[in-house]
């Protein structure tokens, strides 16, 4: 392969990016079986698009012995996305269309949690929830799982310690502080809070992998949207703590 981008096909596009899709839900290399049945293609063709990726630098194999099998056996060749793979499916997106798309994404998700404020946000998450396994653009695979962290959080952002932790939330991004990916680790420290529910901070640490691989695929400007908009969402869920401070705060003294 050349030093510049390869030139894929509309139909080579969308066979990457569904199977970029597949590798992050399995989180291991996959047989071209697999991809057949997940693409709804036969066997031949996703087997000669997959090595086709891979003369382009897109996709690497290897031979594997399978699971069930144990000891001397016939190896299967299975196949993995590279690092390229992601730079190229976002350069030939673009950012035009994802960006064109964020403002409605943002504000469905905004309106969604002010709407909360009254009536919670248990049903905001559990959709959440039930759309992270649906193919998304990275942009908003973010957005969304970001939400539903926070969301999880609740109730350890209003904890002893939850100012805290709201604030080295609100510091991700800036100058000498820890960037998104810290959020994998915060997303870690759900299994031992004992206040979170089990099956949701089982669900959220599913996608710990996944969401660090998606962040990869993220321009330098999309991450600093998707920072400008975590603040946002810590904004609304604990804006309703201001007036309350504002009033425990001293009087000024009557004028003499």
């Amino acid at each position: 392969m050349g030093q510049g981008r390869p030139q894929l096909t509309r139909r080579q596009q969308e066979f990457l990016s569904r199977f970029l899709e597949l590798y992050h839900q399995v989180q291991e290399p996959v047989h071209y079986a697999e991809v057949a049945r997940h693409l709804g293609v036969s066997k031949v063709t996703a087997y000669e698009m997959l090595r086709l990726l891979e003369e382009r630098g897109l996709v690497r194999s290897e031979f594997r012995l399978p699971r069930e099998r144990r000891g001397p056996g016939r190896a299967q060749v299975v196949f993995m996305p590279t690092r390229a793979a992601h730079r190229v499916l976002r350069e030939l997106a673009g950012p035009a269309v994802e960006e064109e798309n964020w403002g409605t994404i943002k504000a469905r998700i905004l309106d969604r949690l002010r709407e909360g404020r009254a009536a919670g946000y248990e049903d905001l998450l559990e959709d959440l929830l039930a759309r992270l396994p649906e193919r998304r653009s990275p942009l908003r695979y973010t957005a969304e799982l970001i939400t539903a962290l926070l969301l999880a959080l609740r109730t350890l952002l209003e904890g002893p310690y939850g100012q805290i932790l709201r604030e080295r939330l609100r510091r991700i991004g800036a100058p000498g502080e820890l960037g998104l990916n810290a959020l994998t680790g915060l997303t870690l420290a759900l299994g031992l809070a004992e206040r979170i529910n089990r099956r949701i901070s089982t669900r959220l640490l599913a996608e710990v992998n996944r969401f660090h691989q998606t962040l990869l695929q993220l321009s330098e400007k999309q991450r600093g949207t998707l920072t400008a908009f975590l603040k946002e969402v810590l904004d609304i869920l604990f804006e309703e703590e201001t007036p309350n401070q504002e009033a425990e705060s001293p009087s000024p003294p009557p004028a003499s």
